[in-house]
C-alpha cells in the first residue's frame, strides 16, 4: 500500500499520535458529520458517543449535509441529525486504532484530545446495473478515508 501524507502535522510527534481507515466503504456525507462531532473531544468520550449513536441513543447532528434531513430530540443548540450506524462501526475501530497506537507509543490515553478529524473522498468505484432491453446502468461506490490526530493536553 501506498504511502498516505496526513493532512494535518502536529507541531511535537513526540505527543501526538495518528491513526487513518483508508477507503472504506461508508457515506461521505456520514463521515464528514462523524468527525464534525468527535473532533475536539477525548478518545474515550468521542468512543461513548460513537456507541451511544450505534444503540440509537444518541443522534450525530448534520449541520452542511441538513436539506430534508429530520430534526431529533437531544441535540444540543440544533435540529437536524440522525444516525449513521455504519459509518460509526467503521470510525469506531479506527479510533481504537487511535488508541493502541498512543499505548504503544507510551503516551497516557486519558490526556488524548482529537485535535484533527477530516473525511476524505477516496476510489471510486465503477459498477453496472443490467437493465430491460440490453441496457445497463452505471452505479458508482465512493470510498471514503477518515484521519484523526490526537495530542497530549495538560
Amino acid at each position: 500500500m501506498a504511502r498516505i501524507k496526513y493532512s494535518y502535522q502536529p507541531s511535537d510527534e513526540t505527543k501526538a499520535v495518528k491513526a487513518m481507515g483508508y477507503e472504506m466503504p461508508i457515506s461521505f456525507k456520514h463521515a464528514v458529520e462523524i468527525c464534525r462531532f468527535i473532533k475536539g473531544r477525548k478518545i474515550a468520550e468521542a468512543k461513548k458517543l460513537l456507541e451511544e449513536v450505534i444503540a440509537l441513543k444518541r443522534p450525530v447532528p448534520f449541520k452542511r449535509y441538513k436539506k430534508k434531513v429530520a430534526h431529533k430530540s437531544g441535540l444540543e443548540k440544533w435540529y437536524a441529525g440522525r444516525y449513521p450506524q455504519k459509518a460509526c462501526r467503521y470510525i469506531l475501530k479506527v479510533l481504537k486504532n487511535l488508541e493502541a497506537n498512543a499505548e504503544y507509543k507510551g503516551l497516557d490515553v486519558d490526556k488524548l484530545v482529537i485535535v484533527h478529524a477530516q473525511a476524505k473522498m477516496g476510489r471510486k468505484i465503477k459498477k453496472y446495473v443490467p437493465r430491460a432491453f440490453g441496457r445497463a446502468t452505471p452505479w458508482f461506490q465512493q470510498l471514503t478515508t477518515v484521519e484523526f490526530v490526537a495530542e497530549e493536553v495538560e
